[in-house]
Parts: C-alpha cells; sequence; structure tokens
C-alpha cells in the first residue's frame, strides 16, 4: 500500500509540473543556421521561390496565393501539406521582405502558431542563413508540450535547411 501512495504521489508532481509549464512558458524560442556557398543574391531568390520550395520540402502537396501584395510585405498563402499520410493545411503570412536580407513568415496550423525570422548575411561568396523560431499555441495543453519537444522541432527546422542547402549547392 505504501508503494502505490509513493508511485501515486510521484505521479501527481510529475502532472503538475506539467501544467504548470504551460504557465511559466508562454512561448518556445531557437535558432538553427546554415552556410551555402552561394551568394546571398542567388540563395535569396531561390529561397523566395515559391514554385521551388517544393524542391527542398516535398512533402507541400501544392501553395495557393490567398493575398498577394506589392512588396510581398502582408501576403497570405494557403499550404497543403502531407506527412506520415497526413493531410494539413498551413496558413503563412509574409510579416517582413527586405531582399537579400530578410524574410519573416508567420504559420498558423492547427493550434501552433509559429514564427519564422531568416535573416542572410554574405562573406566571401558564403551565405549564412540564420533561422529565428518562435512557438506557441491557442491550446494550454500544447503550450505545456512545447519545451519538451523543442528538439524535435529544431532538428526538423535543421533539416530542412540542410535540404535547402543541398537543393541550391548542387
Amino acid at each position: 500500500m505504501k508503494a502505490i501512495k509513493i508511485i501515486f504521489g510521484v505521479l501527481v508532481v510529475l502532472v503538475v509540473l506539467f501544467l504548470s509549464t504551460g504557465l511559466l512558458v508562454k512561448e518556445t524560442t531557437y535558432q538553427v543556421r546554415v552556410e551555402i556557398e552561394k551568394p546571398v543574391s542567388e540563395v535569396f531568390a531561390s529561397f523566395s521561390d515559391e514554385n521551388a520550395m517544393k524542391n527542398w520540402l516535398p512533402e507541400i502537396q501544392s501553395i495557393s496565393p490567398i493575398v498577394v501584395k506589392p512588396g510581398m510585405v502582408g501576403s497570405e498563402y494557403e499550404i497543403a501539406v502531407r506527412t506520415n499520410d497526413r493531410d494539413a493545411t498551413i496558413i503563412k503570412k509574409v510579416l517582413a521582405y527586405i531582399p537579400n536580407q530578410k524574410i519573416t513568415f508567420y504559420f498558423d496550423s492547427q493550434n501552433v502558431l509559429k514564427t519564422d525570422d531568416y535573416t542572410f548575411n554574405e562573406k566571401n561568396g558564403t551565405t549564412f542563413m540564420i533561422k529565428d523560431v518562435s512557438c506557441k499555441s491557442e491550446s494550454y495543453i500544447i503550450n505545456c508540450m512545447f519545451p519538451y519537444i523543442k528538439g524535435f522541432f529544431r532538428d526538423m527546422d535543421q533539416d530542412q535547411m540542410d535540404k535547402f542547402r543541398a537543393y541550391i549547392e548542387n
């Protein structure tokens, strides 16, 4: 009986700690980066080309413009994605667009709100592409989970950056 009380007590503590995570951590952030052996103008042009995205993000099924604005800022797109035999729709908004320097996207996908802030710098013909990410959710339970699965998201974003590097360098 004493062992059951101890196990129950430990479980209660773990559940309280998990649920308190959502109160303490409102947003999860991380950074990934890649070096590309191409000039920044070429990297930025390829990265900005909506039609080329399928070359390094094969899970994208289609990209449909909702609103396209001059200068790109404020433009919105609907992206159909298929991963692990599951379909999802993502709304992508362009928050910042400075050619050869910066692009910021805001993604809304099934209660997950993600901001990807890309910066591009060139040194001696090599482009340094840095992606700062912040994630949050409209769901309290998902917000509780983000700090524990942050590594998964970081690895996924690094993999996408590496795939882009492989695409543009070949």
